[in-house]
């Protein structure tokens, strides 16, 4: 049982990892960019057109939410 909940977790984290890709690459960024954990979250913010600065809110714990 353990074994097919690890098999279903490993399946969500790459259709996660996937689809950001797909995100990223039709924004105009590149795909291996969803896999890299703080510089993600910089383009992230730039393909909304917020400022990079808003990254540091994201350690302020409500704001974060």
């Amino acid at each position: 049982m353990q074994t097919i909940m690890i098999l279903i977790q490993l399946a969500i984290i790459g259709g996660t990892m996937a689809g950001c890709w797909k995100v990223y690459e039709k924004a105009g960024e590149p795909g291996w960019a969803a896999l890299v954990p703080i510089y993600n979250t910089l383009i992230w913010l730039k393909i909304a057109g917020k400022p990079a600065w808003w990254i540091v809110l994201l350690f302020v714990p409500i704001v974060g939410i």
